[in-house]
């Protein structure tokens, strides 16, 4: 049977991000990220349609936000007045991206409207407050002193913090230590994969995973996609010193594991991960989570591609002897 098209490829992913089922509209929006440039117009489309499903076009955004590219601005700027709260948060994490690049002056525009915008919702106008916090306290003191008599409670306190000299940064407190929200360490990570060094980002991989070892059930779930998500700042900056740990994590896990430890490994996999992904594609269910065998798959066809490994490579011999089934889908 022929392969669908790109285009066709794109489109029916898109059509995913609507269905009612989570799972499926999660690893279409994997795939979708891995698949990049080429989806941004389609993911664009969604995430301003405003008969689209709210989740629909919250997972668009995520995509944009993971995919990187500058086309995703105006529709990002158009959705942050969409006045529902996730995808209003949804959309500051996209414009935060673009703060100092060639557009700086419209994303800034943009995010200092809304968080002056005493109609939007406290969620949203916060998330546009954090996201401007990249440009620096000279910059933003301005913006701080309007704000300081604002009739939202939250946004005043907001503000008095900042101003008082705690910092806006996620990752450690004071002393060092993991703060405990994972999901605003995610979306801190994904807004600015530029943070820190190398071996902060690092040494940042170490102590999710430490912290996960000590917990259970949703709360362990939600570090790990937050680990997920420092894999992917790595990945980004093109540096494999963590790829043990995302060898581990598929070596180790009985399950799906977040998309983003598929995107890390799509983006600087190479020959030494492709046995363990080969492996968890073998020992995935069918059924229900189909959706992770495809991950599996897709991140394994761009290890290889990028790597251009042919059938001759060594560890492609072994795969073809051990695990063969996952060869059949490349």
């Amino acid at each position: 049977m022929d392969r669908p098209s790109a285009a066709g490829t794109v489109a029916a992913l898109i059509a995913d991000l609507s269905s009612e089922r989570p799972v499926v509209r999660e690893t279409a929006l994997a795939r979708l990220t891995v698949i990049g440039a080429r989806a941004v117009v389609h993911l664009t489309t969604l995430a301003e349609d405003a008969d689209a499903p709210v989740t629909s076009r919250i997972a668009a955004l995520r995509a944009l936000e993971a995919i990187g590219d500058a086309r995703a601005i105006d529709a990002a700027a158009h959705a942050l007045n969409a006045g529902d709260k996730g995808i209003g948060v949804a959309a500051a994490g996209i414009l935060q991206r673009f703060l100092k690049g060639k557009r700086g002056a419209d994303v800034t525009d943009a995010l200092t409207a809304k968080a002056l915008d005493t109609i939007a919702p406290d969620a949203v106008r916060l998330a546009a407050l954090v996201a401007l916090e990249e440009l620096g306290p000279s910059a933003l003191e301005p913006l701080w002193k309007a704000l300081a008599r604002d009739p939202s409670a939250s946004v005043r306190a907001h503000v008095a913090d900042i101003r008082g000299g705690q910092s806006a940064e996620v990752a450690s407190d004071e002393t060092g230590s993991l703060v405990d929200d994972p999901e605003k360490l995610r979306r801190e990570l994904s807004r600015n994969p530029a943070t820190g060094s190398l071996p902060e980002l690092h040494a940042l991989v170490e102590r999710i995973r430490t912290r996960e070892e000590s917990l259970h059930g949703p709360q362990r779930d939600a570090w790990t996609r937050a680990r997920g998500t420092a894999h992917v700042a790595l990945a980004r900056r093109n540096s494999r010193v963590a790829m043990y740990d995302l060898r581990e994590s598929l070596e180790k896990s009985s399950g799906p594991l977040p998309v983003e430890f598929m995107a890390a490994l799509s983006l600087v996999g190479d020959a030494t991960c492709l046995e363990s992904v080969a492996a968890a594609y073998a020992h995935a269910p069918g059924g229900r989570d189909d959706w992770w065998r495809d991950h599996l798959a897709d991140t394994f066809r761009a290890i290889v591609k990028r790597e251009k490994l042919t059938p001759r490579h060594a560890v492609m011999k072994k795969i073809q002897k051990r695990w063969p089934a996952i060869l059949t889908t490349a």
